[in-house]
């Protein structure tokens, strides 16, 4: 009796919901805060911009001829749609066939080099030359040796973005760690094991990183390629109809192509900035959300 009156004395317990903590409150709020401002900063900046832009072309009344206003260049855009998407493909084309013969190159001369020293020392030094000499200077001579005008293209392209995943393959190849090779040495695994097991994933990272670089890259080797080559037809990009447009004062239209080039180059960047979360993401530090 006694304890059924001691149970009916106590006090109502049936919410055990744990208080919450106001600074774990705040930095929830906070991170939520972030994400928004993430995408929302940056669309705003934008709209900013363009408004200003409208403005200040009706404010002074700027000729079309001098700086069309935004409404101008997405009249522009839909009104010649039916020549710049062709020639957006073709751009895009020599942009990604560029960036893969980059990629199999880069990667498997990098390899190359972390199995011999001596390969590395022979033939690293060429690839800095070709990588510091400017593609614009390289491009006349490749344009007069190769007779294919979609294949001198190419390479113009493949040698501004070659080089961005050669060197940060190598350097991941030689960033593995020391004391695990060593103990994949003791454990007598094979040279193939230990690149495969061991060096490869660990270059993984350096590799995704020079691969972002490199997509950018491909694709302004591929607009330079094009004004050197400077030739119209049925195969010309974007970089053509750059030079058509200022020909015939056609402003409009070449900050049209310009908008398609810099959508482009964004949709690259963003599309290996993906690829590179979804490899790294469940094991890689620089991938891997912490509570902070």
């Amino acid at each position: 009796m006694t304890a059924n009156t001691d149970m009916s004395q106590r006090p109502d317990q049936a919410d055990d919901t744990p208080p919450i903590d106001p600074a774990e409150a705040r930095k929830a709020r906070r991170a939520r805060i972030d994400r928004v401002a993430r995408w929302l900063l940056p669309v705003l900046v934008m709209l900013g911009t363009v408004g200003l832009w409208q403005w200040y072309v009706d404010a002074y009344n700027v000729p079309h001829y001098i700086l069309p206003g935004p409404d101008r260049v997405v009249e522009a855009l839909v009104k010649d749609w039916s020549t710049l998407w062709p020639a957006l493909l073709i751009t895009l084309q020599i942009t990604l066939g560029a960036l893969i013969i980059a990629t199999i190159g880069g990667v498997g001369l990098a390899v190359l080099f972390a199995q011999s020293k001596w390969v590395e020392m022979s033939f690293f030094p060429y690839a800095v030359i070709l990588q510091v000499t400017p593609v614009i200077v390289i491009a006349p001579l490749i344009f007069i040796y190769v007779p294919s005008k979609i294949a001198g293209l190419l390479i113009c392209a493949w040698i501004v973005a070659f080089f961005p995943i050669l060197s940060n393959t190598t350097l991941g190849l030689n960033s593995a760690d020391h004391n695990l090779r060593n103990l994949f040495q003791l454990y007598g695994a094979s040279r193939w094991q230990t690149l495969r097991y061991l060096r490869l994933p660990a270059a993984l990272p350096y590799f995704l990183g020079g691969l972002k670089i490199a997509g950018g890259l491909s694709l302004i080797g591929a607009i330079v390629a094009e004004f050197v080559a400077g030739t119209g037809g049925l195969g010309s990009g974007l970089a053509f109809k750059i030079l058509e447009a200022s020909y015939r004062l056609n402003i409009p239209r070449m900050f049209a192509a310009i908008l398609l080039i810099s959508a482009t180059g964004i949709i690259i960047f963003a599309s290996l900035s993906i690829l590179s979360h979804l490899m790294l993401r469940h094991w890689h530090e620089s991938a891997i959300k912490r509570d902070t």
